[in-house]
């Protein structure tokens, strides 16, 4: 399938810390799932192709439109719905009255229109029956759930979702994987997690970032392929391995080289994603 959005050489620093470097990397309809630690850059990606940061450097094409263009930069911002990691509220307000404002925002003129496109973001996200209540009431999860509404308004072709789980508790994280995986069907969604469970469960594909780059783009299966031959199971912990855990049934899974009387074990996402950064894990005891 055709990439919808296009980066190429796209650079962004604060002060002397390259958060960018010379990112280059597409995709298309569906879902696809952006990984990544802790300042790899993930924010300041979405936050670019949402049109709210600029890049020092390089070009962006999305829905086929340049964003670097002031014209085409609002024309952009009508097609694409956005959810950042800390979205704002104005506590005093209802639900009902603070989706409506945004709607407002987002050109929705016509009263009746607006309306009953705000009552139906709210449905999708399972708050039509809050529509009243105040947002200073919420909870986090349902705060969540709310900015998940805002980024649905006008039924956008693109949408940047900003770790949309964090507050979600298993059954609203079962719903909101059904209806991204619904919104997917017919646009492009490109959802930033730290939960690799949730890629594996929804999106197409997935790009991993570290250090400002793009260091794997392909399928959640080829990610965890990149684990394939180095997942083991072993009754007592390697003595020479950082990248072990203990399991719930009280063996230890490793990454890496086998440890002794260790078995194979089938390779997950978070697996490939372990190994291709390398990244320690801490010993559950």
């Amino acid at each position: 399938m055709d990439p919808t959005v296009t980066v190429h050489g796209l650079t962004k620093t604060y002060g002397r810390r390259v958060v960018l470097d010379d990112l280059t990397l597409e995709f298309g309809r569906g879902v696809t799932g952006l990984l990544g630690p802790n300042g790899a850059g993930k924010t300041t990606l979405l936050r670019t192709l949402a049109t709210t940061l600029a890049p020092d450097s390089g070009r962006i094409r999305a829905l086929g439109l340049d964003p670097a263009d002031r014209g085409q930069r609002v024309e952009l911002r009508r097609r694409l719905g956005y959810l950042p990691q800390d979205p704002g509220f104005y506590p005093h307000f209802t639900l009902f009255e603070l989706v409506d404002y945004v709607a407002i925002l987002k050109e929705l003129t016509d009263r009746r229109e607006r309306h009953r496109e705000v009552r139906r973001v709210l449905a999708e996200v399972d708050l039509a029956d809050r529509a009243r209540t105040r947002v200073r009431k919420l909870s986090g999860g349902m705060k969540q759930r709310l900015a998940l509404a805002q980024s649905l308004l006008g039924r956008p072709d693109l949408l940047i979702l900003d770790e949309p789980t964090v507050g979600l508790d298993p059954e609203q994280r079962m719903r909101f994987r059904a209806l991204v995986s619904r919104l997917g069907e017919s646009r492009t969604v490109l959802l930033s997690t730290h939960q690799t469970e949730d890629v594996a469960a929804l999106c197409e594909h997935v790009i991993v970032m570290n250090g400002g780059q793009a260091v794997f783009h392909g399928t959640p299966a080829e990610l965890a392929e990149v684990a394939a031959g180095q997942v083991w199971i072993s009754t007592a912990p390697p003595a020479d391995s950082h990248l072990f855990w203990r399991t719930s049934d009280g063996r230890y899974r490793t990454l890496g080289s086998r440890p002794p009387g260790a078995t194979p074990a089938a390779a997950a996402v978070e697996d490939g994603y372990l190994l291709l950064l390398g990244q320690p894990v801490e010993v559950a005891t």
